[in-house]
C-alpha cells in the first residue's frame, strides 16, 4: 500500500535549466495561449462552427509534462484538448483549420475542436466524453507492453472526471498489470459549473492512488518547471518498468466552461485575481528575468515568432475549403 500522495516541488535553481529548454517551454505555452485567444475570438465572432473549450491559464500542465515525453509516446486528451495537442508537437496551421470545420483540418473538418488527433505525434484524440480517455490510454499502454517498444501512454482528465468509473476501471488494471500510463488530473477546480470539493470525496485527488498501490503526486500546476520536473521523475520511473502514476496538478479554470459559458456559479473578481497574480506565463517569465537567464528581449523575440505562426494559421483555416456534402460519410466505421 502507497503512502497518502506527496507534494512535489522544483528543486533545481532556474540558473541551473538549459537555455534552450526554458526557450522552448515559454514558446509552447505562448503558442498555446495565442492559438486559443484567436479561437474564442473567431468562435465569438461566428467564424466557427460547434463548441468551442479553452484551456487559458493552465498551459504550464500539458508544456512540462510533454517535454518530457517523446514523439512516439502515446497521449488522451480531454475535450479542452488544444494545449495538449499543441504542446505534443501537432501542426497549428490543421489543428486551425479542423476546428474552423474546413477540409484541411486534421478530421477533414467533420472533428472540430473536440476531435483531434494527429497519430504522427503520438496523440491519440481529444475526447467529448468526459473520462473517455482513460481505457484508450491503458488500452495503448498495453499494446506497448506486449510489443516492448518502449513506449509510455499520458491521459489527462479533469477533477470531474476523478469521479467517473471508467477512472477506478483503468487505474486498476493498468496497476494490476504494471502498465506504462501516466494519470494526469488537471485539478481547475471546477467540474463544469460545480466546485469539485462539493462532490469529490477526497481534497487532494491524488490520494486516490492509495486505493490501487501506485505512486500519487502532486505540483502547482501553474508553475510549468515544477510539472516539468516531477514529470521527468515519474516518466523515467514508468519507462523502467515499474507500472503506472497518479499526478494531480493543482490549477485554476480561467475561462468558463465552455465559450459562451455566462459563468454565474463564480465571481468575475475570483477569476481575475487568478490570472493576475498565479498566471502560468507571468510566474515563468518573472522566475527567468529574476534569474538573468532569458532577457526580456529573448522573450519578446518568441512571442512575436509565435504570434506570426499563430495568424500564418488562422489565414490558413479562413481559405481553406469547406467540406463537400458528398464527403459526410466517408471515413466513417461502424
Amino acid at each position: 500500500m502507497c503512502a497518502k500522495a506527496i507534494l512535489k516541488e522544483p528543486t533545481i535553481p532556474v540558473k541551473d535549466y538549459d537555455r534552450d529548454l526554458l526557450i522552448e517551454l515559454y514558446r509552447k505555452m505562448v503558442s498555446i495561449r495565442l492559438f486559443e485567444q484567436k479561437v474564442e475570438h473567431h468562435f465569438l465572432a461566428g467564424d466557427i462552427p460547434g463548441f468551442v473549450h479553452l484551456y487559458i491559464g493552465e498551459e504550464g500542465i500539458g508544456t512540462g509534462v510533454m517535454a518530457n515525453l517523446t514523439k512516439e509516446d502515446y497521449i488522451e486528451s480531454t475535450h479542452r484538448g488544444h494545449g495538449h495537442t499543441i504542446a505534443k508537437g501537432a501542426d497549428l496551421n490543421r489543428m486551425m483549420a479542423e476546428i474552423f470545420g474546413k477540409k484541411t483540418g486534421y478530421c477533414k473538418g467533420k472533428g472540430g475542436s473536440m476531435h483531434i488527433a494527429d497519430f504522427s505525434v503520438g496523440m491519440l484524440g481529444a475526447n467529448g466524453i468526459v473520462g473517455g480517455g482513460y481505457t484508450l490510454a491503458v488500452g495503448a499502454a498495453l499494446a506497448s507492453k506486449l510489443r516492448e517498444d518502449g513506449r509510455i501512454s499520458v491521459v489527462f482528465f479533469g477533477d470531474g472526471a476523478s469521479n467517473r468509473g471508467t477512472f477506478h476501471e483503468a487505474l486498476n488494471m493498468a496497476a494490476a498489470w504494471k502498465l506504462p500510463v501516466l494519470f494526469v488530473c488537471e485539478n481547475n477546480e471546477w467540474a463544469s459549473t460545480t466546485p469539485y470539493l462539493t462532490t469529490t470525496s477526497v481534497a487532494d485527488i491524488a490520494d486516490r492512488a492509495q486505493g490501487y498501490g501506485i505512486p500519487g503526486y502532486m505540483v502547482d500546476g501553474n508553475d510549468v518547471l515544477s510539472v516539468y520536473e516531477t514529470s521527468k521523475e515519474v516518466v523515467d520511473y514508468i519507462r523502467s518498468g515499474n507500472g503506472p502514476v497518479l499526478l494531480e496538478c493543482k490549477t485554476y479554470r480561467i475561462k468558463g466552461h465552455f465559450v459562451g459559458d455566462p459563468e454565474k456559479y463564480r465571481t468575475k473578481e475570483e477569476v481575475q485575481e487568478v490570472f493576475d497574480n498565479n498566471n502560468p506565463i507571468n510566474r515563468f517569465e518573472e522566475k527567468v528575468l529574476e534569474a538573468g537567464v532569458l532577457s526580456r528581449e529573448d522573450l519578446d523575440a518568441v512571442y512575436v515568432e509565435v504570434e506570426t505562426a499563430i495568424e500564418e494559421a488562422v489565414r490558413y483555416a479562413l481559405e481553406s475549403p469547406e467540406p463537400d456534402p458528398s464527403e459526410l460519410f466517408d471515413d466513417l466505421y461502424v
